[in-house]
């Protein structure tokens, strides 16, 4: 656990925070090809998030960090790693200042990669907001559902908590995909329900019934699927929403905006779109 010294003042000043989340596949990197790592630099520097949860950052542990390092560099945030021990699929949480870290914790006990975890100060105000980034288990609902347990417990609804990331899952909310029923067997069986025939919406109504309110479907009417992006039509999803922000009750009530970014750099830059919301806090 990392914590940084900070005391925020009482004053209570309206602050709209920007939160991005995105699976990035292997941390934007193929091989040596570092070409979609810099795109997805590119597209952060343009949106500029206060708070970047990064899925799949693949390789940051190594070298003494040096991947994690260079991206804090490129995109001028400071960055936390969760390590993924058994997969190799890390998950960071980037943050800009004014923000100020509180505490982060890995777990990788409890979740197929892992779970990142860090709190913050706000300038202005005596309430943290815990950001949390998941990427739960590809290979099947029933893991998934014993991760979700585990973030279930994070909903109290009068903290400021979000959860966002690839949770692998189709929301309750969402149409059967247009392309479930051709999707290879192979990778239907790690989205099937328990009847054996429909996609399993399991895992997000029980975090739903939790307590978490899920800001796609509150805010994007339009409920666009996050995979697959074009360059990667013949990966492993059904055209379904795979990425969510999940949010308490009381950070909900704050949020203003939530969207999946569709255009040409996405399209390529991994088999995941990043989704981005906006907050006043």
């Amino acid at each position: 656990m990392k914590t940084a010294d900070f005391t925020p003042n009482n004053e209570n000043h309206a602050m709209e925070l920007t939160i991005l989340t995105w699976n990035t596949l292997f941390a934007g990197r193929d091989d040596a090809d570092d070409c979609r790592a810099r795109a997805q630099a590119q597209l952060i520097n343009e949106l500029k998030p206060d708070v970047f949860l990064m899925q799949e950052a693949k390789g940051f542990d190594a070298n003494g960090g040096a991947w994690l390092y260079a991206l804090e560099q490129q995109i001028g945030m400071r960055g936390f790693l969760a390590i993924a021990p058994r997969t190799g699929q890390n998950i960071a949480i980037f943050i800009r200042a004014p923000l100020q870290p509180l505490s982060f914790e890995a777990d990788s006990v409890h979740f197929h990669h892992t779970l990142a975890t860090l709190k913050v100060a706000l300038p202005g105000s005596d309430q943290p907001i815990t950001f949390i980034s998941a990427h739960l288990c590809p290979n099947g609902p029933d893991v998934r559902r014993r991760e979700a347990a585990y973030l279930a417990v994070h909903a109290a609804p009068e903290k400021r908590t979000l959860i966002t990331g690839d949770f692998n899952s189709a929301s309750p909310h969402d149409p059967e995909p247009e392309d479930w029923a051709i999707l290879a067997p192979h990778h239907r069986a790690r989205y099937l329900a328990d009847d054996l025939k429909g996609i399993d919406r399991s895992v997000l109504a029980h975090l739903e019934a939790a307590g978490w309110v899920d800001l796609g479907h509150q805010l994007d009417a339009a409920t666009v699927p996050t995979v697959p992006t074009p360059a990667y039509r013949d990966a492993e999803f059904a055209t379904m929403r795979c990425d969510y922000l999940l949010a308490s009750r009381a950070l909900a009530a704050s949020a203003r905006s939530c969207q999946v970014i569709r255009n040409d750099i996405t399209d390529a830059a991994s088999d995941h779109y990043p989704v981005i919301a906006t907050f006043e806090v």
